[in-house]
Parts: C-alpha cells; sequence; structure tokens
C-alpha cells in the first residue's frame, strides 16, 4: 500500500519560513508528477504545487506563487515544499500526493495524514 509521509509543520509567525517533506513509498516515486494540497479549517482541500516527474516543471496557486517553492529529489523518494513570506490564510494541514502531470490536480492515492502549519500574527 502507498504510503505518503509528510512532516515539517510547525507554528511560525507572519511573514516567517517553513520547509515541508514528504517521504514516498511503495511505489516507482519517479514514474509520478508529485503535488502538495492543503486544506484549511471549513474549506476544501485545495491542489497548491504540482512537479513534475524530473523536476523540470513546476505549477503552482496563484495564492502562493512566488512564495512557495517544490521539489523533489528521486533518489530519496521525497518531495518538497519550502513556504516563505508566510501569512495567516497560509494556515492549514498540508498534504501530498501524486498527480499524472504538473498540470492535473487529481491526487492518484490515499491521503497521509498531513502535517499542520499554523501561521500566527
Amino acid at each position: 500500500q502507498v504510503q505518503l509521509v509528510e512532516s515539517g509543520g510547525d507554528l511560525v509567525q507572519l511573514g516567517g519560513s517553513l520547509s515541508l517533506s514528504c517521504a514516498a513509498s511503495r511505489f516507482i516515486f519517479s514514474d509520478y508528477a508529485m503535488s502538495w494540497h492543503r486544506q484549511a479549517p471549513g474549506k476544501e482541500r485545495e491542489l497548491i504545487a504540482a512537479i513534475g516527474r524530473t523536476g523540470d516543471t513546476a505549477k503552482y496557486a496563484d495564492s502562493v506563487k512566488g512564495r512557495f517553492t517544490i521539489s523533489r529529489d528521486n533518489a530519496k523518494n521525497t518531495v518538497y515544499l519550502r513556504m516563505n513570506s508566510l501569512k495567516p490564510e497560509d494556515t492549514a494541514v498540508y498534504y501530498c500526493n501524486a498527480v499524472r502531470t504538473a498540470n492535473d490536480d487529481s491526487p492518484l492515492f490515499s491521503w497521509g495524514l498531513g502535517t499542520q502549519v499554523t501561521v500566527s500574527s
């Protein structure tokens, strides 16, 4: 069974930075584009970033463009999300998943537990 384990969430202040990691296992990581999603309280889960299989393409939601950077290390089966200039509206549980391409927003696998990011003002 596919495993996706997110980590790195924390409580940070407005304008702060944070790096998230997602360790993937039990599938051929390099065969899949990967994505980060988030779900804020009372809201639907949304796709915020996706990266192609080799890391050469990336796509971002307008809400995080210019502040967040997605990257991956296929040797470590890990996808990362670097978050800068954090805002209170970035507060959410963050999840990773696989998608067919960096332009696709349909997650392929069951969700992991996610990691909580809280931004205080």
